[in-house]
């Protein structure tokens, strides 16, 4: 956030912000005022504003002067903005205790980018319903917004409503919000079909190591795509592909990779069928849009796709975003790591059936409940209840595999617990070649995790968690791990720099919070 001041004299400086930075003050305010034990009635009247006004300014929808930050952080006895450099903000974690009660899981974050992204095909209005408001959504909205794309937030911030000009403004994208998430790759499969020539900022994200854009160009390549890297931007042209069907084979069966070439096919008139695609979640969610667009998908679920594409989309089109697998493992795992009895509820079962089933081999019990029909119609929900448990290392190394195997990004969250278990199991990360030696921060609450090579890690358990300090790794699901492990550590634990957990997760420690978990936020 920065401060900017006004030329008149004694007036209030104003503060200029973005919506991720009013995400993340809101985040703050909402801490501050459950740790006073404040409700937002209460906090309003001390602000001498409303319950609605506050209830907006914790979703980040609100804008905010110098003046009512300063209000705010006096009310509550915890400054919300300072002048000067930007502070960093860390989580102090009291552990070591029991959780309890119900949680439901937010909707996806990899789906909303990849709905935001598909966005760009339709010349109608598109509304999105229920949409995770964290860091990577904002990001994307921000590109968005930045070439002239309408986008609109509901007055409650969960709905947000996009309407895309007729021509782009390519020119004038905002190269920062861009270059900080990995997303903008996702950008080629949609301008391929409106332009035959246009530039992107170099794709950025998490810390994980070596990861290449080549699949998606091997991917894109039918559809008359080349690109070339220049002053760091990818220059994209487009040759026509011609009118017959097209065969696209994907060399790497990634999630990302298959919306990509979805996408593609979805403004071209005539047949593509894509095969060896991924069917995982957030391309079932694509998959969905894009049906409602007026595009035929045969295969949806499967690893064949056809698409029946239309070179024209101009729909009036309202879609929910279908609950996010990843949260749900996270949220079990706070459960499991704590020894408690939680109920999750609003698990997307078709999309955590092997990580529960690698579950019950280590001895963990649960209870499933019926199911039920998510809001977009078509994705199965249950509710899991874990139970504490005595574990066991599994027979077999975990790792993870494409859908319909084990979540690449649930696999972290085996590492913590695993380190609950008897006995020694082996985690093979293949998928990154940097992300399985931030897990090994685990050592330093206790646990032995024992480094292997930059995709293998041994852990023996069970773990007499204590509590540490650790600075977050620049991974989001490691970040979480460790946060999750400290619920477990006796003691206080602090975890700092924080800021991108918020890239993947809605007020995750505030939620956790509800379930009796104490976490505190603070800043220096």
């Amino acid at each position: 956030m920065t401060q900017t001041t006004t030329p008149a004299t004694g007036s209030i400086p104003a503060v200029r912000t973005l919506p991720e930075q009013l995400a993340h003050v809101g985040s703050l305010v909402r801490s501050a005022r459950r740790h006073q034990g404040l409700t937002q009635a209460q906090l309003a009247e001390l602000l001498n504003t409303s319950q609605s006004a506050v209830h907006r300014i914790e979703q980040g929808t609100q804008n905010l002067s110098l003046d009512m930050l300063t209000r705010i952080g006096a009310a509550l006895d915890s400054p919300i903005v300072t002048v000067g450099g930007p502070q960093r903000t860390h989580l102090r974690v009291t552990g070591g205790q029991q959780l309890s009660g119900r949680i439901e899981v937010n909707t996806s974050k990899n789906g909303a980018v990849a709905l935001l992204c598909a966005s760009l095909l339709n010349r109608g209005t598109t509304r999105l319903r229920n949409v995770a408001r964290i860091v990577e959504v904002d990001r994307i909205v921000e590109v968005l917004r930045s070439i002239g794309v309408k986008a609109t937030w509901s007055g409650d911030g969960r709905d947000l409503e996009i309407v895309v000009p007729k021509d782009l403004n390519l020119d004038a994208i905002d190269v920062d919000a861009a270059v900080r998430t990995r997303s903008i790759i996702m950008f080629f499969g949609p301008l391929l079909s409106q332009y035959d020539d246009f530039k992107l900022p170099y794709a950025g994200g998490c810390d994980l190591g070596s990861r290449t854009v080549e699949p998606h160009m091997i991917a894109l390549r039918p559809f008359g795509l080349t690109v070339t890297a220049t002053n760091s931007r990818y220059h994209a042209k487009v040759a026509d592909p011609g009118s017959t069907d097209l065969q696209v084979v994907l060399t790497e069966r990634g999630d990302t990779v298959t919306e990509n070439a979805l996408m593609a096919a979805a403004r071209r008139d005539g047949l593509t069928i894509i095969r060896n695609a991924s069917p995982n979640y957030m391309v079932q969610d694509l998959c969905f849009y894009l049906e409602l667009l007026g595009v035929r998908i045969e295969g949806i679920g499967t690893t064949t796709l056809r698409v029946h594409g239309k070179s024209e989309i101009d729909a009036e089109v309202e879609y929910a975003v279908s609950e996010d697998p990843v949260e749900a493992m996270s949220l079990l795992t706070a459960g499991i790591v704590t020894g408690s009895e939680i109920t999750v509820g609003r698990v997307p079962i078709e999309f955590m059936e092997i990580e529960l089933a690698t579950l019950a081999e280590m001895g963990l019990r649960y209870q499933l409940s019926g199911e039920y029909t998510a809001r977009n119609g078509r994705t199965r929900l249950v509710d899991v209840t874990v139970f504490p448990s005595e574990l066991r290392a599994p027979a077999n190394t975990v790792h993870p595999m494409p859908f319909p195997g084990l979540n690449i990004d649930n696999l972290p969250f085996f590492v913590a617990i695993a380190a609950c278990a008897e006995g020694t199991t082996l985690v093979h990360d293949w998928v990154y070649d940097g992300r399985a030696i931030h897990l090994t921060d685990l050592t330093r609450l206790g646990a032995q995790v024992r480094l292997l090579d930059a995709h293998r890690l041994q852990i023996t358990g069970p773990t007499r968690w204590s509590g540490a300090e650790i600075s977050c790794p620049p991974a989001l699901r490691p970040a979480v791990v460790i946060l999750l492990s400290m619920l477990a550590a006796k003691g206080t634990s602090v975890l700092r720099d924080v800021d991108i957990i918020a890239r993947g997760y809605e007020q995750l420690q505030e939620r956790l919070m509800e379930l009796g978990a104490q976490i505190e936020t603070f800043r220096d």
